[in-house]
C-alpha cells in the first residue's frame, strides 16, 4: 500500500538522522529505546458514525492520530480523500512532530482524516457530516484548544474549519478559549490574515532562504537569484497555487509547467498563474488554457531549474528518480520523494528542500491564529497607530531638517503601520529564514550529514529528546 511505503520512507529517514545524532554525540544522549519510541505514533483513534442523509443512512469512517503529545496541544490538519487510511494518517501525524520541533512550534503532531470524496455531497450534506466527525473528536478530546488542534489538509479548508469550531462551541458553550479548538478558520470567525496563504507563502520564503545562502546555492549549480528561474508545479491546490503566484509575480520566477490530474500545461515564457486559477475555477480542469498538453507525471521529468511537488505523496520514488533533471527540489507536499528516491537523486547531485522544513509555513501561522485566538484580540490592534505616530514624527522631522518633502505614495508608504498580515508575514519569514540558517550548518559542518532532509530531522529529533529529557523520560 502506497500509505505503508509513504510510513516506511519516514522512518527510514528517522534512522538516519538518529545514526547520525548517535555517531555525533553518543548513545547516552539518544539510545535506541528512546528512538523508538519517539519514532513509533502514540494512539490512533477510528470512529464510524452513521449521517441519514438522501433517505438512507450513510456510515462514514474517520481516524484522528496522535503521533506525540512531548508538547500540548498537540497540531495537525484533518484531510477529506477517499484514499484516507490509517497508515497516511500516523505518517502525516509523525511529520508533524517533527516539523513543529523544527520550527520550534510549541506542539506535538497529530493528523485527522475522513474517507469521503467532498464532490460528491452537496454543501448542507457535507456541513452535517463534518458536524457529526466534529462530535466524535470533541467528545474523546480529539478536538480541543489544550489538547488537540486541527487544522485544513487536503480535501478541506476554512469552510469545514467553521463548521467543526461551531460545533465545538455549542458543545462547550461556556468555554471562552472554544475557537481556539481549530485552525485555519474565516477571519470572520477567529481565523487570522495570512493563514490560507501560509503554506505556499512558506515556500516562497524557504526558497528565498536557500538562494540567499551561497555555499549551498553552489551545490545546485545555478545563479543567485530567483528572477528567471524555471519552475515546475506540481499541483496547483491551495498550496501550489500561492506559491506559483508569489515566485512569478514577487521574485520574476518563471511558472514554465504546471501539472494537475487531467494534464500539464507548458510555457516557456511563463504561465500566468492568476488567469490559470480563474480557469480552473470557472471549467473544473486546466482543459482548454493556452499550452494544455495530455500527459501524466512524466512532466515531473521535464528541464528546468526548480521542481515543486505540491500534491500528494511518493510522486518520485525509486522509478523516475534518475530522470529527474531539476538540480533542485524543494517539498511543497508531505512526502512527495520517497526514501528510496532519496540516495538516487543525491548521486545525481540533486539538492533537496525537504518538507518538513518547507512545508511548515502552515502550522507556523495555524501556531500565531491559536495564539491571537486565546488572546482574543487582533495581531497589531494595540501597537498600529502608535508606531503610524512615531513614524510620521520621524518622517516630519526629516522633512524640516533637509527642506525636502517625500511624495504622497512613499510617505503614505513608509508611515502605515503594520497590519495582521504584515505581522504574520514577519514572523513567518523570521521562522523560515532562522531554521534554515541552521539546518545548513547541520548539514556543511556535521560529519557524515548526507543532505538537508537528514539535516532537518536531526534538528528536529535533538529537540524532541531535549523535551522528553526534561519531562525525565
Amino acid at each position: 500500500m502506497a500509505s505503508d511505503a509513504f510510513l516506511n520512507s519516514i522512518e527510514v529517514n528517522f534512522r538516519k538522522a538518529v545514526k547520525c545524532l548517535q555517531d555525533a554525540d553518543g548513545l547516552e544522549f539518544l539510545s535506541s529505546d528512546l528512538a523508538n519510541q519517539i519514532m513509533l505514533a502514540n494512539s490512533t483513534y477510528t470512529v464510524r458514525f452513521g449521517v441519514r442523509l438522501r433517505g438512507t443512512m450513510h456510515t462514514f469512517v474517520g481516524f484522528r492520530s496522535v503521533h506525540s503529545d512531548h508538547f500540548e496541544p498537540v497540531k495537525g490538519g484533518i484531510r477529506y480523500d477517499l484514499a484516507v487510511n490509517q497508515g497516511e494518517v500516523e505518517a502525516l501525524a509523525a511529520l508533524m512532530t517533527y516539523k513543529c520541533a523544527l520550527v520550534e512550534v510549541p506542539f506535538g503532531g497529530s493528523k485527522g482524516g475522513l474517507i469521503i470524496n467532498p464532490r460528491d455531497w452537496k454543501p448542507e450534506e457535507l456541513e452535517r457530516i463534518t458536524r457529526r466527525f466534529a462530535q466524535e473528536l470533541a467528545k474523546r478530546d480529539l478536538m480541543h484548544p489544550s489538547q488537540n488542534v486541527p487544522a485544513p489538509d487536503v480535501g478541506t479548508g476554512e469552510r469545514e474549519m467553521a463548521w467543526m469550531a461551531d460545533e465545538y462551541r455549542r458543545l462547550n458553550p461556556t468555554d471562552l478559549n472554544a475557537w481556539a479548538c481549530v485552525t485555519g478558520k474565516p477571519v470572520s470567525k477567529g481565523g487570522i490574515a495570512g493563514r490560507t496563504e501560509a503554506t505556499g507563502r512558506g515556500v516562497q520564503y524557504a526558497l528565498r532562504a536557500f538562494f540567499d545562502n551561497e555555499n549551498d546555492l553552489k551545490k545546485t549549480g545555478l545563479s543567485s537569484g530567483l528572477k528567471g528561474k524555471r519552475i515546475i508545479v506540481q499541483g496547483l491546490g491551495n498550496v501550489g497555487f500561492h506559491a506559483a503566484l508569489f515566485l512569478s509575480l514577487e521574485d520574476k520566477a518563471l511558472i514554465t509547467h504546471v501539472l494537475e490530474r487531467d494534464g500539464s500545461i507548458v510555457d516557456e515564457n511563463g504561465i500566468n498563474i492568476e488567469l490559470l486559477k480563474q480557469h480552473i475555477v470557472a471549467k473544473g480542469s486546466i482543459k482548454g488554457f493556452p499550452g494544455y498538453q495530455e500527459s501524466g507525471n512524466e512532466m515531473l521529468e521535464a528541464d528546468a531549474d526548480i521542481l515543486i511537488p505540491a500534491a500528494m505523496e511518493l510522486v518520485i520514488t525509486e522509478k523516475n528518480a534518475e530522470r529527474i533533471k531539476t538540480p533542485l527540489i524543494i517539498e511543497a507536499a508531505n512526502g512527495p520523494v520517497s526514501a528510496e528516491a532519496d540516495p538516487i537523486l543525491d548521486a545525481k547531485g540533486i539538492i533537496i528542500i525537504p518538507d518538513l522544513y518547507a512545508n511548515a509555513g502552515g502550522v507556523t501561522v495555524s501556531y500565531f491564529e491559536w495564539i491571537k485566538n486565546l488572546s482574543r484580540i487582533r495581531l497589531g490592534r494595540l501597537q498600529k497607530r502608535a508606531q503610524e505616530n512615531q513614524i510620521s514624527q520621524l518622517v516630519d522631522g526629516i522633512e524640516h531638517l533637509t527642506g525636502k518633502s517625500f511624495n504622497d505614495d512613499f510617505r503614505t508608504n513608509l508611515v502605515q503601520g503594520a497590519s495582521e498580515v504584515d505581522l504574520v508575514r514577519s514572523g513567518l519569514e523570521d521562522t523560515m529564514r532562522g531554521s534554515y540558517n541552521i539546518i545548513s550548518k547541520v548539514w556543511n559542518e556535521t560529519k557524515g550529514v548526507p543532505n538537508l532532509r537528514t539535516a532537518a530531522m536531526m534538528v528536529a529529533v535533538k529537540r524532541i529528546v531535549q523535551s522528553y529529557s526534561s519531562l525525565g523520560i
